[in-house]
């Protein structure tokens, strides 16, 4: 039996190599033109099923498994065929493996090892297939899926591999190790081919499927930015062609630049004080001790009076007066009150003709609005009105605020 299969394996790759320029021109055509090659030749590949005819009437093609081989051999990045069909595979190892068991039971030796040796081809040929099909969607995503001519067909290449990527994830997760062990029990070869050799591959290869995934959804949202900014350079060119008048407008006129042509940087970064530089450490405390520092040197020394004579006597009554600003700030508290309505604190200066000036009146009415207890600032709304400052960013300037009730 073994010499057989041993004659028959050196007739076929003798083949092989005879007739490899013909196998090469049909795996680089797609199909054998049989008026260039010799008839006899063609029949002789077709009966040793290298060359196969899908129908009447189409040519001869090289069959899947030796376009696998050349595919394999010549690493050859055309070869986008990935097999995702986990669950055939699994159903097949569980079926050699229940074989084996059986056959080790009932003392058939020769049997069992010729189960365990188709066991093992599978195991192995399973774990080389899915190690293949994540080297091919590498290659794929290395060359941005370079065979393709379009970003269209860029798009529907990454579609598919992550459907790809998808059902082998999904294939994976068929495996229950448990139920493996289980079949295995305690034969030491069923445990090393179901538990420990699939165990180590399909961890791996699922953390690099995880990562092939993500890498595929970036090339995606990028191959779909370039295809959005394609068809708005498009768009504009058909827009050209129907209107040859069209001038564009001087867009650096406009106070508001268009977001497609506003692509420069801003001139003045925004800047901010770093506490935690260590370097600007010494110059930070100088100025928190400038900040704190209070000055006593130009305040004068007052003497006290030697000669001066003390009397004692009953201390008088006397009434501190309120602080006009302060009382002003409370009647315009009090008039929001009374119309209930939203009022402003600069117009409330001007219709009452109040002296202060508007600065002063401002910080008045806001720090008032701050001194007020928890419960009755919640019986009040203040905004302030104003705008950016145009130069330094963060900083608001207030020009007026308004105050009503909540």
């Amino acid at each position: 039996m073994s010499s057989n299969l041993h004659q028959s394996g050196v007739k076929l790759l003798r083949l092989l190599g005879r007739h490899a320029e013909t196998l090469m021109d049909v795996y680089l055509s797609g199909s054998a033109e049989e008026g260039r090659h010799d008839a006899a030749v063609l029949s002789k590949l077709t009966d040793a099923g290298i060359l196969w005819r899908p129908e009447a009437g189409e040519g001869l093609r090289l069959t899947r498994n030796v376009r696998a081989l050349l595919e394999e051999g010549l690493k050859d990045e055309r070869n986008r065929q990935i097999n995702s069909n986990v669950g055939s595979s699994l159903a097949t190892i569980k079926t050699l493996a229940s074989h084996y068991r059986e056959a080790r039971a009932s003392v058939d030796y020769s049997a069992a090892e010729a189960y365990l040796a188709d066991l093992s081809e599978h195991v192995f040929a399973f774990t080389e297939n899915l190690r293949y099909s994540i080297r091919v969607l590498w290659g794929r995503i290395n060359n941005e899926f370079g065979y393709v001519g379009s970003i269209s067909a860029k798009i529907r290449e990454n579609e598919l591999a992550q459907s790809q990527v998808g059902e082998l994830l999904s294939g994976l997760e068929l495996f229950q190790f448990t139920e493996l062990g289980e079949i295995a029990g305690d034969i030491r070869e069923l445990r090393r081919l179901l538990v420990t050799t699939l165990q180590e591959t399909l961890s791996d290869c699922s953390k690099e499927l995880s990562v092939v995934q993500g890498r595929l959804l970036e090339l995606l949202g990028r191959f779909r930015q370039i295809q959005g900014r394609t068809r708005l350079l498009k768009g504009l060119l058909l827009y050209t062609d129907m209107h040859p008048d069209y001038v564009p407008q001087d867009h650096v006129a406009h106070r508001k630049v268009p977001g497609l042509f506003n692509r420069a940087e801003a001139i003045l970064a925004d800047a901010s004080v770093d506490v935690h530089n260590s370097a600007q450490e010494l110059e930070l405390m100088e100025l928190v001790a400038r900040i704190k520092a209070i000055s006593r040197l130009d305040v004068p020394v007052r003497h006290r009076d030697v000669e001066a004579e003390v009397v004692l006597s009953q201390a008088e009554d006397f009434d501190v007066p309120d602080n006009p600003l302060k009382q002003a700030v409370e009647n315009y508290f009090c008039a929001v009150i009374d119309s209930g309505r939203r009022q402003s604190a600069l117009d409330f200066l001007k219709a009452n003709q109040l002296p202060w000036d508007a600065e002063s009146w401002l910080y008045q009415v806001i720090g008032g609005f701050e001194g007020l207890s928890e419960e009755h600032k919640g019986y009040f709304e203040l905004e302030p009105l104003g705008e950016p400052h145009p130069v330094y960013s963060g900083n608001f300037i207030i020009r007026d605020v308004e105050l009503w009730l909540s």
